[in-house]
């Protein structure tokens, strides 16, 4: 691949990790960029990453955006994470106002080294209605993801299972293995270990990890679908 004469990639549509970028760049040698848009919003063209590679830039001649409390409807403060909604300012017929995207994010405070003066908003986090709560806390499948991408024998397909086990809400994390996973069973063990303890780490709770082989987990054709919820009170 790093022979290939492709030089720049421009990613969206599905939320990802830095780690996973980084991951893109290096296997590709590339230089990736994020884009935000949306069908809604005339496709991709509502913020773009410049060189700097830190946030998005937001196309302010053609969009108010505002990032709000997905819960109280309240606006959120520069640097807090919220939903985002748009308003759309050049369009005369069909315009849209205070659209709510569901997606979570927030506006970077202060000004780009680029020397833009267009605000930034970060990467998305998730969606406002991909978040579950268990034993109290919320918790966003980037989160795992974030954690799952920095064992390179992990597979990229993983799936979050919520069940009741003996009245207790339990968050089962099933992900894929790929051709750089080992045999050995002590091995395998430990990596499963590590992964529960950075897990717990990053959302504070201790979760089940089983790792499966390649192709033992649903593969969606669209937006893949990474959270079962089975428990008795959802």
């Amino acid at each position: 691949p790093t022979e290939s004469s492709l030089k720049t990639l421009i990613i969206g549509a599905e939320p990802h990790t830095d780690e996973q970028r980084r991951k893109i760049e290096r296997m590709l040698g590339v230089k990736a960029y994020n884009c935000f848009g949306m069908t809604e919003m005339n496709g991709p063209g509502v913020a773009f990453e410049c060189l700097e590679q830190n946030g998005m830039h937001i196309w302010e001649d053609c969009y108010l955006v505002e990032i709000i409390d997905p819960e109280t409807l309240q606006p959120l403060p520069d640097g807090e994470i919220g939903e985002l909604v748009l308003t759309t300012l050049d369009r005369n017929m069909m315009p849209l106002i205070r659209y709510r995207t569901r997606d979570l994010t927030r506006i970077i405070p202060g000004e780009c080294p680029c020397g833009r003066t267009h605000r930034r908003i970060d990467r998305i986090k998730g969606r406002s209605d991909d978040m579950f709560i268990i034993k109290g806390v919320n918790i966003f499948p980037m989160q795992i993801e974030k954690i799952l991408v920095q064992f390179p024998e992990l597979g990229s397909n993983y799936l979050i299972t919520l069940e009741t086990l003996h009245n207790q809400d339990e968050m089962i994390v099933e992900v894929e293995l790929n051709e750089l996973s080992t045999d050995n069973y002590i091995e395998l063990e430990n990596t499963r270990k590590e992964i529960v303890r950075r897990l717990k780490d990053e959302i504070l709770v201790t979760p089940k990890v089983k790792l499966v082989k390649k192709g033992s987990l649903p593969q969606s054709e669209g937006k893949a679908v990474r959270v079962k919820d089975l428990r008795d009170n959802k």
